[in-house]
């Protein structure tokens, strides 16, 4: 059965919250403490195809699904909404900005939630504009 991303501890998820902003002390924990699908979800938010994959291959599809939707991939947020992750819904739209979601959150006193998405949505705002930066762009040979 899919692991839902309340099931974990307060502790763990500010963890993972740390470690989507780049703390890299606080990634290896993850990963070595019996936490690598959060290590791969952070990996995977933060553009990394290789962590993306490896929560597809180790049943964590559902994390994968939510890394793409939090991107604004319509497919992946429809994917989720088909198949019944009301939760990643409002999270991935949480990440995103969207207030009714926030107030969702806030309503429900998911505290630990609110945070993890203020630093989701810092990073992928963070990674757009480093996307048009024209120092920061990177070309790929042929």
């Amino acid at each position: 059965m899919m692991k839902n991303i309340l099931e974990y501890d307060v502790k763990i998820l500010l963890a993972l919250s740390e470690s989507i902003t780049g703390n890299k002390k606080l990634f290896k924990w993850l990963l070595t403490n019996g936490y690598p699908e959060l290590a791969a979800l952070s990996n995977s938010i933060n553009s990394d195809r290789e962590a993306f994959t490896w929560l597809l291959n180790n049943e964590f599809p559902h994390f994968a699904v939510l890394s793409n939707a939090i991107d604004g991939e319509d497919n992946a947020y429809q994917w989720l909404v088909k198949n019944n992750f009301n939760f990643l819904v409002v999270f991935a739209d949480a990440c995103r900005g969207k207030e009714k979601a926030i107030e969702w959150l806030k309503d429900n006193k998911l505290n630990v939630m609110i945070k993890l998405a203020e630093n989701i949505n810092e990073v992928i705002e963070k990674q757009r504009r480093d996307y048009y930066d024209p120092h920061k762009m990177k070309f790929n040979r042929y």
